[in-house]
């Protein structure tokens, strides 16, 4: 199956103030875009009118390939310990991977309620793994991670890359990775 994700003409419009305008872009397998811009400008906005969670006050986006988001919400469950959690899902998207938790197998028996910042997004990660989606929608997926990990989500973004996927991150920070386009919502605001 050929991957693509392409916006056309997009506007996002919040309470009364439409936060960007004319925005469109094409991507295809191996593309992995940026999204910049200062807080309020829309990133996680338009990640999720991507996800099909928020319509689009005008323009349309096309998708060809199963869509994956991580943001704010991990989808696991907070009571549950993080294996339990993980291993639900798994089953629920069938996956054919190996349950891994590399850096977190110590942490296996925990409820996920438990974690930290940086382990939950990690484990939010192997969620996104897991289910194996070609087109990966990460928001903010560098929060609470210390320089290890973040070089480690750059290594799966750019094995993603490699493999046809394509990913469309939102982040303030500096990515680690060479291969990638940029788009700063600055330059669609009204």
């Amino acid at each position: 199956m050929q991957v693509q994700l392409s916006a056309t003409n997009l506007a996002c419009k919040r309470g009364d103030k439409i936060l960007f305008k004319e925005l469109s872009f094409d991507l295809r397998a191996g593309d992995v875009l940026q999204i910049v811009g200062p807080n309020g400008t829309g990133k996680s906005s338009l990640l999720r009118i991507l996800a099909g969670l928020l319509n689009a006050y005008q323009g349309k986006v096309f998708y060809k390939g199963a869509i994956g988001l991580i943001d704010e919400r991990a989808g696991l469950d907070e009571d549950q310990t993080l294996e339990k959690s993980l291993n639900f899902w798994r089953v629920v998207d069938h996956s054919r991977e190996e349950l891994s938790l590399g850096s977190l197998e110590n942490l296996k028996q925990v409820p996920f309620k438990y974690l930290s910042t940086g382990q939950k997004k990690r484990a939010s990660i192997i969620r996104l793994r897991l289910q194996n989606p070609p087109i990966w929608l990460l928001d903010e997926p560098l929060n609470g991670l210390d320089k290890k990990a973040v070089c480690h989500v750059g290594n799966l973004v750019e094995t993603h890359r490699l493999n046809s996927g394509i990913c469309v991150l939102a982040s303030h920070q500096s990515f680690p990775n060479d291969n990638l386009k940029k788009i700063d919502l600055l330059d669609y605001s009204p």
